[in-house]
């Protein structure tokens, strides 16, 4: 940090110090040398110089009482004809703190008693200042005249400095006020996100590793009672398994290489819809029976994320009908673009919403679901068919131009 950013930071951290410096300085060039030559003459000097330059100690944490004791004091000063001191001028700091650091009412207060308390000393010393003498009064005009334009226009730049003071800090404090704001914007937003892509991320695990985990669990069930009956079969089974298992470790490899950063992670595009034969293929392997239809021709264009959620909605109602719908369960996906979108049904004739003491627990799949077709402007809606079986809708339009 440059030296002037440091001295303006300790300036503004420690005022309560910079007044007292201040008050001593006064006291030592101008308070100090008549007091050290220890004639009467100056002991009203001294006093008068003490108790105007004494109040500066507390200018800034006491602003109404500094500046009424030193008006106070000028005021007795003009009713009493006491000549002023050299310490006087700190009425002009005075003044410029009641400016800057004042209320509102008082600073304009203060600028209208010191007005006219110039005034008035210049007329009741006019003497010292030598506007009288032998002089006729008509002669002495033009300099009274002169001399008080220079003397308020010391009293109208002091107060003007300390309103551009006032001016100037209440604009550093504005700045600083919208610096935290930002940051505990920018704070927020980074949670925010944060938490967004923890949800995106447990929904691509969960689609991985959920849908896998079904095909995986399903064919290890008929791999064991094939093993006895038709060795052959168990054989083709296990292949199945392994298949499953390195694909979904490919993808888990792959996701985590996204969560690194690592520049080496595949980068193979996610899947699309023209990737729902492959998942239907992987699902008739586990002895699900899956028809998929195909109504129409697009009439719009869909996101690439809106395919990757509309993959993954029939990749999650399939590994429900894995986990739920039974054995010997006849499924139907039903993909139709339509005027307005792309409508998705997944329908099963298995146990609808009857419960499987296995997988107790489920139906985060469906809020994911639901989640990610919302992002599309989407709908989706899962229940129990009449006459049994179960249905899963969604609904997700197209990209509007």
């Amino acid at each position: 940090m440059d030296f002037h950013l440091r001295l303006a930071h300790w300036v503004r951290t420690h005022p309560g110090t910079l007044d007292a410096c201040l008050a001593l300085v006064i006291c030592v060039f101008l308070i100090l040398p008549f007091a050290t030559t220890g004639a009467q003459d100056y002991a009203g000097v001294v006093a008068v110089s003490v108790a105007v330059v004494l109040p500066l100690v507390w200018r800034r944490s006491r602003v109404l009482l500094s500046a009424g004791i030193i008006a106070g004091i000028s005021v007795v000063q003009l009713l009493l004809g006491i000549e002023p001191v050299p310490a006087q001028f700190v009425v002009l700091i005075s003044l410029y703190t009641l400016a800057a650091y004042g209320p509102r009412w008082a600073s304009l207060g203060g600028l209208a008693l010191a007005l006219v308390g110039a005034a008035v000393g210049l007329v009741r010393y006019a003497e010292l200042f030598g506007l009288g003498g032998t002089a006729s009064a008509l002669a002495s005009v033009p300099l009274y005249l002169i001399v008080l334009f220079l003397a308020e226009a010391l009293v109208l730049l002091a107060w003007t400095m300390g309103d551009l003071a006032r001016a100037r800090r209440r604009t550093y404090q504005a700045l600083e006020d919208r610096t935290r704001r930002l940051e505990v914007e920018r704070q927020q937003e980074r949670d925010l996100a944060a938490a967004d892509e923890r949800s995106h991320i447990a929904r691509e695990m969960h689609d991985i590793v959920a849908h896998s985990l079904s095909v995986i669990i399903t064919q290890a069930d008929g791999a064991r009672y094939a093993s006895a009956q038709a060795p052959e079969l168990a054989v083709q089974t296990l292949g199945t398994i392994a298949d499953t298992g390195r694909g979904s470790l490919r993808e888990m490899r792959r996701l985590l290489g996204v969560l690194r950063g690592d520049e080496t992670a595949s980068t193979r595009p996610l899947p699309t819809l023209d990737d729902v034969d492959s998942l239907l293929q992987s699902v008739r392997h586990s002895g699900v029976r899956v028809a998929c239809r195909r109504i129409g021709t697009p009439r719009g264009r869909l996101p690439l994320g809106a395919e990757l959620t509309a993959y993954r909605v029939v990749q999650e109602s399939l590994t429900n009908v894995l986990k739920h719908a039974g054995a010997h369960t006849t499924t139907e996906v039903t993909l139709e673009y339509g005027a307005r979108g792309l409508a998705i049904t997944i329908d099963d004739d298995g146990r609808g919403a009857a419960p499987d003491p296995v997988t107790a627990g489920a139906g985060q799949g469906i809020v994911g679901m639901t989640e990610r077709v919302r992002l599309y402007d989407g709908t989706v809606s899962a229940a129990p068919r009449m006459g049994g079986g179960y249905r899963v809708e969604a609904f997700i339009p197209y990209t509007q131009a």
